[in-house]
Parts: structure tokens; sequence; C-alpha cells
């Protein structure tokens, strides 16, 4: 029998990200295979402040991977917002014996472990956000199973778009991030992405351009507009107004966060699980698992805080030529 080395828990917090479940599962089998005990935590940090978890084991794990969203649920806490609901949380974990937690979530979710961990929780984070907004890691777990559902809604709007020879706006999630919005913008050929990183507010030459297409010939355009920005509604009602070219708006919403997670959502999330667990069997304090340059990897959670995130410029300049419409006698 293998002499038990410490108690983990696990939890998820924030918005849910398809793939979440491969990490739990990743975290709860390895950690049993390495000699720990393992709880998972219901409803993120508000389940922690309620002592709502369970000793898991392999079946309680079983059947979990191929499905989105994350069975341990995931909730808001105010309370854990507040100096005193981390102190509560890391006497409570001081006081159940968990020696590490592990929080699979976003940003957010990563800046409420970084300020649990100044009382004394050791905490290892693992990149679970549709986003794609955080530094330090180039993939984060969610990201290609929304794109996916993003392009292929969008895809079947652009062919009922060419039926009605309409312009649509099409607003896909990401928060104040255009990952998604750029992604999209490449794979389904969009005329025009409207990213917060990148747009100067200037609607009257986008309009121009929407014209312009319309006046070459074009009997339908797709304006792939991100989250950040917002407001798509009002926008296709400003096109349809300037151009006289019938639009409409489409707002894509949660759809992208549900589903099946991809192969890649799949092998990322379960090898980063069991990346964690392995810093923590290393006695490694405070840690983001990440990906980069073809590797997961963790490094020290104040300096993936101090790294910033930008917009690919080339990817940016990319979309913009593949979305241009014009005829090779007018280059």
């Amino acid at each position: 029998m293998i002499q038990c080395k410490g108690k983990i828990a696990v939890l998820t917090s924030g918005g849910d990200a398809p793939g979440m479940n491969a990490a739990i599962r990743a975290v709860v089998r390895t950690g049993i295979a390495k000699g720990y005990e393992v709880f998972g935590v219901k409803r993120g940090y508000n389940g922690l402040l309620n002592r709502d978890m369970k000793l898991m084991t392999f079946r309680d794990v079983s059947e979990k991977l191929q499905h989105g969203g994350t069975f341990l649920f995931t909730a808001r806490s105010a309370e854990f917002g507040e100096d005193d609901g981390k102190r509560k949380a890391a006497k409570i974990c001081e006081e159940m014996g968990i020696d590490t937690l592990v929080v699979i979530g976003g940003d957010g979710s990563f800046t409420g472990a970084k300020d649990l961990s100044k009382y004394g929780v050791n905490i290892i984070g693992i990149p679970g956000t549709i986003d794609l907004d955080i530094a330090y890691t180039e993939y984060t777990i969610g990201f290609d199973t929304a794109v996916n559902t993003a392009m292929e809604a969008i895809d079947r709007l652009r062919e009922t778009s060419n039926s009605h020879e309409r312009c649509s706006v099409v607003e896909v999630m990401g928060r104040s991030a255009g990952y998604i919005a750029l992604w999209c913008g490449i794979a389904n050929g969009a005329e025009q992405i409207i990213l917060p990183e990148e747009f100067n507010n200037d609607y009257d030459a986008l309009i121009q351009v929407i014209k312009s297409n319309r006046e070459s010939g074009m009997t339908h355009q797709i304006i792939i507009n991100a989250e950040g920005i917002g407001h798509s509604y009002g926008l296709a009602k400003r096109i349809e107004e300037a151009t006289g070219m019938e639009t409409r708006a489409t707002i894509l919403g949660h759809l992208q966060r549900g589903g099946s997670p991809t192969a890649r959502d799949r092998v990322y999330a379960s090898v980063m699980g069991s990346y964690a667990v392995d810093v923590i069997d290393q006695g490694k304090k405070n840690r983001l698992i990440g990906y980069k340059d073809g590797h997961v990897y963790d490094i020290d959670v104040e300096e993936a805080f101090a790294m910033k995130k930008n917009i690919d410029d080339y990817q940016y300049e990319v979309a913009k030529i593949l979305g241009t419409r014009c005829d090779y006698k007018n280059v």
C-alpha cells in the first residue's frame, strides 16, 4: 500500500471551459497514483468556504473527460473576494490538512489563488478559460473548442447571409480579449474583424469599407465583433442605415462554452492536470502550469502575473489582407 503523501484539493472557478473535466480527472487520477488523497471542491471558492468537498476516487472521474462544463460546478464568491474570506479559506485548508489547492480557471481565479497563497496556502494553477488571455501561456483549456464552435456557427450564418444578400454582425465571446474574434475572422474568412486591442472606434471607416465591398459586387459580408467591443445590435442598425444593406446581428453567447471538448482540449487538459501533480510531488510552491514552445511547463505565480499579452500583429495583418475584396485590375 502506498503511504499517503498528503492532501490535494482541486476546484474549478470562474467561467466554465470545455476540457475542465479532463483536467480534474488528470489531477485526481495522477494524484491517487502518486500517493495523495485528492479532494474535489464543488462550486469553486464558495464551496471551499463552505467545506463542500469530498474525497475523490478513480471511479468518481470516470466518463467525465468527453463532457463540456465542469462536474465540480463553478460559482462566484463575494465572500472570498474580501480579505476575511481568504483568511477563512486558508484556515479551512489548514484544519482539513489540505497541503495544496489546485485551481483550474482564468485570470480572475488565478488572482484569487495568488492572494490566497499569501495566507500560507500552496496553490497550483491550471489555465482553463476560452478567452486565451493569460500572458504566460500560449494555450488555455477550452479555447480550441470555443473557436471551433463559433467557427461552425459563423459558417452557417454566412450561407444564410448569402441567400438574403445581407451583412451579418457576429459577436463572439472573449471578454476584453480578441483572440476568439481573430481566429474566427481568419478561419471564417470574415470581411472585417473588430478587436478591442486594435479598433480605434472609427465606425465611419468601417462603414465605408462595407459600402466599397457592396459597390464592388459583394452580395453579403461577415463582420466579426469581439465581446470587448459589443453593442452588436446597435452596430447592425447603424450599418443598415448608412449603407441601405440589410444587416442582422447575432450574438453567439454562451453556446461557445458548451459542447464536447475537442481532442486538443482533452489532451492539453490531461497533460496539464498530470503535470500539476508532478509539480506538487517535486515540492514546488505557488506555481502556474502553462504551455510554451511545444511543451508544458510551470512558472512562479508572481512572475506570471508580471507578464502582459498582446494580439499577434502578424496574424492580425494576415486577417486584414485575406479579408480584402478587390479585383486584380484594381490592385
